[in-house]
């Protein structure tokens, strides 16, 4: 069970979007990937996307409160087609487009599923929130799963402190371990506080510089897809 931390959060929907159209097809599903910022969410979308493309009909959605930086930069770096990538400027904390009223994010989804619907349709839609803290979670009826994402320059204490973010996520990720002997941050520490923490929800270290990179966060979306498929 989930440590209860005796502190209120802000409710959020969630009911959750089945897995079907009404015409009895089946959508794409969504995995929502949230975090402080800093801690590498862009650049975990970017290397999911060169890990998977080959292999799935994917597109995703990203989230900035005044830009399309974060859009942008997935576009620079070519890791999809353009029409695979579109943002939403949330013109509020970013909690309150992936949490509290979802609407320009469903839209932006559904648009995306329904453009491509004919000729390939998507199997997976990543949706990057914008730069948050540690109680950013998303609504189920905008995602199917949720990715947290911190790292270890924040500090080797981020997964004691808890919040939603780190204690319900379906997958923890601790982000930027190559940094952790610069930094001072104890992986061991943050390993053990992590899994006291999430009551056995799994967690995963990654180094987007190391050999291995992305590749444990990609055999988790695949695991993911692969119970989504049978539904």
């Amino acid at each position: 069970m989930h440590l209860d931390h005796g502190t209120a959060y802000p409710e959020r929907h969630t009911h959750s979007a089945g897995p079907r159209r009404a015409d009895g097809s089946r959508r794409a599903l969504r995995i929502g990937l949230g975090g402080p910022v800093g801690s590498g969410k862009t650049a975990t979308v970017a290397a999911l996307c060169r890990a998977l493309r080959a292999e799935l009909s994917m597109a995703v959605v990203t989230n900035d409160i005044y830009t399309r930086e974060d859009a942008e930069f997935l576009l620079r770096e070519a890791v999809l087609p353009p029409e695979r990538i579109t943002a939403v400027e949330t013109g509020a904390c970013p909690h309150t487009a992936i949490r509290d009223d979802i609407s320009a994010n469903l839209e932006a989804v559904e648009e995306l599923e329904e453009a491509h619907r004919q000729t390939a349709p998507l199997d997976l839609i990543l949706v990057e929130s914008g730069g948050d803290n540690l109680t950013a979670t998303f609504s189920r009826g905008l995602v199917d799963a949720q990715i947290f994402v911190i790292d270890v320059a924040g500090g080797d204490d981020i997964p004691r402190k808890g919040g939603p973010g780190v204690t319900t996520a379906d997958l923890l990720v601790v982000n930027k371990t190559d940094l952790a002997p610069h930094v001072g941050s104890d992986l061991d520490r943050m390993a053990r506080d992590a899994a006291e923490q999430r009551g056995g929800l799994p967690v995963t270290f990654q180094s987007l510089r190391g050999p291995d990179g992305v590749a444990p966060v990609a055999a988790w979306v695949r695991e993911r897809l692969a119970a989504w498929s049978v539904r």
